[in-house]
């Protein structure tokens, strides 16, 4: 299996992301980016899927506690959102499908985000890289203090997501 060690970075938010409408409204923006090996496919929610289901014990954990913390607030619980009936990867809404990207998120009382996993080519002996979006929308102060709180657990998630993802090979082509 062949293998990049070059772990995630925290990069620029990319310019051909569905979502880059979205940049200059969102109330928090950030990217990730990994490169992928040559043997990975192309396919973005194929990619989602292997980077989201199957997490390590230590985000299930986190996300039990969140669970706990957020229940008293009326916030939808990761419990339940695994448990929904609609389209879904893990915890994430489906909200648009294509094949080099897959947008995802939620809206919820407090706050509203998407999730870009954006698939770039590979180009002038650069590998193919796999980015990951996020994008908050407040919709009220319990949102920007709830992100105020989760956001150094979001950023070390998406890492060590895409670290582990990498570590581990991507489903081939």
């Amino acid at each position: 299996m062949q293998t990049n060690s070059k772990k995630t970075e925290q990069v620029g938010l990319p310019a051909n992301s569905r979502l880059s409408r979205s940049y200059g409204n969102a109330d928090f923006v950030d990217a990730f980016s990994v490169d992928l090996p040559a043997t990975a496919c192309n396919d973005a929610e194929s990619l989602a899927r292997h980077i989201f289901t199957g997490q390590p014990r230590w985000i299930g954990l986190l996300l039990r506690v969140r669970d706990i913390a957020v229940w008293p607030f009326g916030l939808k619980r990761a419990v339940d959102l695994k448990a929904a009936k609609d389209d879904r990867i893990s915890i994430f809404r489906v909200f648009e499908r294509h094949e080099d990207e897959i947008i995802l998120g939620e809206d919820d009382r407090h706050l509203d985000f998407r999730v870009s996993v954006l698939v770039q080519p590979a180009a002038d002996d650069l590998p193919q890289r796999l980015t990951v979006t996020t994008l908050v929308f407040y919709n009220r102060l319990l949102g920007r203090a709830y992100l105020g709180l989760i956001a150094p657990f979001h950023r070390l998630v998406v890492r060590a997501s895409l670290d582990r993802a990498q570590k581990l090979g991507w489903p081939g082509r």
